[in-house]
């Protein structure tokens, strides 16, 4: 109460608003780029992910979670909880167009979960691949409304397209665009860079505001090509995958049933009469092929390492107990986009011509097979290995008419409220459903208005029912996907695909 004078005056601060529950858990989502669910040791693969097994230990795992089977229209659905379409993202951000569902601009109808958790309460920051704002705005001069910071995270460090070197990115902080701490003959790489930068803001928070949760959104670009990591994490691979893709799904595909991640009586499906098979692959090809995946089995460990290197850093600010880690392994299935194997991914994706010897030749003048992986290439793998990775399901990346597209692992970790449990998730869900899994683990209703926009339904399905019952019925009854005409849909254990 103010009276006249300093002395006459009683001080009686009021209570900040308290709008979340006393024991709001602090929030990471991780995301890795273009990975299938057959790579994993942990679910039948052959590449170490230390972190992600841990998780999966300490946690639950999710053998039917799935994404939309291509980079922008899964961010836009994990991010808001809505359907791909209805966010605008029914293509990646570098194709937006007129058309309804295309623009790329996901409208203030569909605020993003960071921009009502910020207003909650939760200090808010996303690292890594955005991918999500139509790329005629992505310069330095914006606009930057539909930039990270401009929807709902307070804090951004990454690059704002579809993929980037790992050793020469194109970097911006907030909307700043900033060089490399590091130059590649300094043993930069983007991956530990934005692991680093997302403990330097851990640590930030907690010494300034430590009683405040946070929600982290880590989407590293990797393993999206280029494949580029150091020598000794491909060498760590070598040998490993010399008898070809198709050996290496069967092996896949037999330890993904040992390991109780798919059902005992699943059948391999069959190798497409497009796809090559190893055994036509020249013999003189060969040692490219098999040192492409290798550098792609060193580029996904060296990734999983880094994620654990965040959560080390949340146990030793003593905040382990109380976090939600939600693991996605891959915002669709491995990626085919390098064709035949290229030491050059972009003239694969753009469907330049080349040949496997040409690509032979020009690695002579760059010192041979270990060029790969290294800052003189932009290598990416063969679509064979792709096609493996996927296992055992059919299609890759860009087939939402198949589950080699859309059926991406998914390891969910909270110690103080989900007991550990080696049984599989078997419950059919989607990236869309993440988001109003925290909403009810929170109590929030989802806002009928942000920022006075009236809002959006959700479309997702809470995930919270079977985070301590692995045979709960399933509530996810239906389930579209589409990308570029590739199309399916789910009901109650039914998939028609186009």
């Amino acid at each position: 109460m103010a009276g006249r004078t300093m002395q006459e005056s009683i001080y009686s601060p009021q209570p900040g608003v308290q709008r979340l529950p006393g024991d709001a858990p602090n929030i990471l989502i991780v995301l890795i780029d273009d990975a299938g669910p057959a790579l994993p040791e942990v679910f039948g693969g052959e590449i170490h992910t230390p972190t992600l097994e841990r998780l999966t230990q300490e946690g639950v795992g999710y053998n039917r979670f799935h994404t939309t089977a291509m980079c922008s229209p899964t961010r836009a659905s994990l991010l808001t909880g809505r359907n791909h379409h209805r966010v605008g993202a029914g293509q990646i951000a570098e194709l937006t167009n007129d058309w309804d569902g295309y623009s790329g601009l996901i409208p203030r109808s569909s605020a993003l979960q960071a921009e009502v958790l910020k207003d909650y309460g939760y200090a808010t920051a996303a690292f890594g691949k955005w991918h999500n704002t139509p790329a005629d705005e992505t310069t330095i001069a914006g606009p930057f409304e539909n930039w990270p910071t401009g929807l709902g995270f307070e804090y951004f460090y990454g690059f704002l397209g579809g993929e980037a070197s790992q050793y020469e990115p194109n970097l911006v902080r907030n909307t700043t665009s900033v060089l490399p701490p590091r130059t590649p003959e300094e043993g930069y790489h983007l991956t530990e860079d934005l692991a680093d930068d997302a403990i330097g803001w851990l640590q930030t928070q907690d010494a300034i505001q430590p009683d405040k949760p946070f929600y982290m959104y880590w989407a590293t670009g990797a393993i999206h090509g280029p494949h580029q990591v150091a020598k000794e994490w491909s060498d760590k691979y070598a040998g490993k995958f010399d008898d070809g893709w198709d050996a290496y799904r069967e092996r896949a595909f037999v330890n993904a049933k040992d390991k109780g991640w798919i059902p005992a009586d699943a059948q391999l499906t069959p190798r497409h009469p497009t796809m090559p098979s190893w055994d036509s692959i020249p013999e003189t090809q060969r040692p490219f092929q098999r040192r492409l995946m290798e550098v792609l089995a060193g580029f996904a460990d060296h990734t999983d390492v880094q994620v654990g290197r965040l959560i080390d850093e949340i146990e030793r600010l003593g905040k382990a107990d109380n976090t939600l880690i939600v693991y996605v392994w891959g915002d669709n299935g491995s990626s085919a986009e390098g064709q035949d194997g290229t030491i050059s991914e972009l003239l694969a994706q753009n469907g330049i011509p080349s040949t496997v010897d040409q690509h032979l030749e020009a690695l002579e003048g760059l010192g041979g097979l270990d060029a790969l992986g290294s800052p003189l290439t932009d290598n990416m793998y063969h679509g064979g290995w792709a096609w493996a990775g996927s296992a055992p399901y059919q299609g890759t990346k860009l087939l939402a008419s198949h589950f080699g597209g859309t059926r991406n692992p998914m390891a969910v970790r909270w110690p103080a409220k989900i007991a550990a449990d080696a049984t599989p998730r078997p419950q059919f869900h989607h990236c869309n459903d993440v988001v109003p899994t925290i909403y009810e683990i929170l109590g929030i209703t989802p806002p009928q208005k942000v920022n006075g926009v009236e809002q959006d339904p959700i479309d997702g399905v809470s995930m919270v029912y079977t985070f301590n019952d692995p045979a709960a019925d399933g509530r996810l009854r239906t389930q579209y996907f589409e990308i570029m005409g590739s199309r399916s849909v789910y009901h109650d254990g039914w998939m028609a695909s186009a």
